[in-house]
């Protein structure tokens, strides 16, 4: 599979979804598209025919505002029918804007920063404890690393030596209040993380061969657990939108989304020269 070209698809039914719903958190959803496609057509041991399978793979998304990234490829993967995206934020749809354990798929609600990385934590030791194979890999914001309980998962997750747990930062440095350095800085997460007993590994977050070399070198770690920071462009793969805070949370306008969608299908039919 051309893992760029389906990045690319994604986020056009990510765009659409959105604009059909009047609502949702399309910067984050593209910055982070990229992590998401290589971990769940790559990465992971995970579908709709292992849902529950005691052995598959464990993923949250912690920073469970990018929700709709990851419902576009949970319906492309066949978890659920795709129709249900026409259902995103409308009323007793459970396609809520983030995470729902109702639909198949999902392992946790979230979405209250901070709380994706120490429970990830717990699935891990579960594992240790079970001596099972699977591995979990769970997504944060940068911005959500202000919160004490990512630390507190990080000092758990370094003292158990949990090296079947895979923690990635979505390092895109703004947040829905700006940019995360004037926020509250965090440029010194190799130390940090590192310190805490974890293998600090670098990629680019929207270049699918670097997530491969990461992922690759996460799962080959022995003794700790695994931190890549996944250095990504908010709103990457739509010009006007990328590196702007203010795409957080928008919806855009129609003429918006025939030109946000004319340069992602453009991008997509690149990637499969």
């Amino acid at each position: 599979m051309n893992l760029k070209a389906k990045s690319f698809q994604i986020r056009q039914d990510v765009l659409d979804m959105i604009y059909r719903a009047k609502a949702g958190h399309i910067g984050g959803d593209f910055s982070v598209c990229d992590v998401l496609v290589t971990l769940y057509y790559h990465v992971m041991n995970v579908g709709p025919d292992k849902v529950n399978d005691p052995n598959r793979d464990r993923f949250i998304l912690s920073k469970g505002h990018s929700v709709e990234s990851l419902y576009c490829i949970l319906a492309d993967c066949g978890f659920f029918p795709k129709s249900d995206l026409e259902t995103f934020s409308q009323y007793n749809s459970k396609y809520i804007g983030h995470p729902n354990n109702k639909i198949n798929g999902i392992e946790m609600n979230s979405g209250s920063l901070g709380h994706g990385l120490p429970v990830a934590v717990g699935m891990a030791l579960a594992g240790k404890m079970d001596n099972a194979p699977y591995r979990v890999y769970t997504v944060m914001g940068d911005g959500e690393l202000a919160e004490g309980s990512v630390w507190e998962g990080a000092m758990a997750g370094g003292h158990y030596k949990l090296d079947n747990l895979t923690a990635i930062v979505d390092r895109n440095r703004l947040q829905i209040s700006g940019c995360t350095e004037d926020v509250m800085h965090h440029d010194s997460l190799d130390e940090r993380f590192g310190s805490f007993g974890w293998h600090v590994i670098h990629a680019e977050g929207n270049n699918i061969d670097s997530l491969i070399a990461a992922f690759d070198e996460a799962k080959a770690t022995k003794g700790m657990p695994a931190m890549i920071i996944a250095d990504t462009t908010k709103g990457c793969g739509v010009s006007f939108m990328e590196n702007k805070a203010a795409w957080h949370h928008k919806v855009p306008s129609a003429v918006e989304y025939e030109q946000g969608m004319a340069e992602l299908k453009a991008k997509e039919a690149a990637a499969n020269e």
